[in-house]
């Protein structure tokens, strides 16, 4: 395990991995002296930003799963450094000042000072070593079995933030983000049966896209992605606390990995 990242280990059998990259509020030390908000504005930053109790969701879905998939879980806050952004300038969110390594906070105020100077740093620190673990665990799975599928688990707020490059879209219970080329309709339609019992189910809004380690984006279809964008109010309170609506979730991500792992496996000759 790193510092910023962990790795729970699957069933050698499985194709799945869980990725969850920003259910966690920590932040060093050392990183929180260089973020110029207070500690009240910072906790409630942290409320708005962390995708709170997602981790959960996946270790609950996997421990019910009979083939239980791998996770890959984000240790720290995304304030750190967001481990699903492009670190360059395909990054859409860099127009707002949320890529790789945040300047502003969910209203657009100044996360880290304009003079600010240590991205590559942390880049190299927390960055690349995450996308790196990620991507080695991908390529183990893919070449036992030929083929991966990464779940992307995130959840969104009922109300949208100002600081956005996606206003006035529907924000429905589930939103599921694809890709056209890693995300098949047969993996999105399993999607859509799972969590068709939470409400609504929407394609790409008002997220789109899914997780891929660089190294096979755009390249090798046998990694298949979906994004999982669940309505916080879905299965949180006011407080941030679980009800009744967590279990569905649960239940729906179990479905949709049990669904993938029954899929037989096609090998190329």
């Amino acid at each position: 395990m790193s510092d910023n990242f962990r790795v729970i280990e699957g069933n050698p059998e499985s194709k799945v991995i869980l990725h969850v990259p920003h259910a966690s509020r920590l932040i060093p030390d050392d990183i929180r002296q260089d973020i110029l908000l207070n500690d009240a504005q910072l906790t409630k930053e942290l409320d708005e930003m962390t995708d709170s109790l997602t981790d959960e969701i996946a270790i609950n879905a996997a421990s019910q799963c009979g083939i239980k998939p791998w996770l890959f879980i984000n240790l720290l806050s995304r304030l750190v450094i967001d481990p699903e952004r492009f670190p360059d300038d395909r990054e859409i969110m860099n127009e707002v000042g949320m890529g790789a390594v945040y300047r502003k906070t969910s209203t657009g105020e100044d996360l880290r000072s304009k003079n600010f100077s240590q991205e590559s740093a942390l880049l190299d620190r927390y960055f690349n070593p995450y996308s790196k673990a990620l991507e080695e665990l991908v390529t183990s799975i893919l070449t036992r079995h030929g083929e991966v599928t990464i779940i992307d688990v995130h959840s969104y707020r009922p109300h949208q933030h100002s600081n956005a490059v996606n206003h006035g879209q529907r924000r429905p219970e589930m939103c599921l983000g694809t890709d056209s080329f890693h995300t098949s309709i047969e993996l999105e339609g399993a999607a859509r049966d799972s969590f068709s019992h939470l409400g609504e189910v929407i394609s790409n809004e008002p997220y789109a896209g899914t997780y891929v380690p660089l190294k096979y984006y755009g390249i090798d279809q046998r990694v298949q992605s979906l994004m999982m964008e669940t309505r916080a109010d879905s299965f949180l309170d006011a407080d941030l606390l679980p009800h009744q609506g967590f279990t569905k979730v649960v239940s729906g991500l179990q479905s949709l990995i049990e669904r993938i792992d029954r899929k037989p496996t096609v090998r190329s000759l």
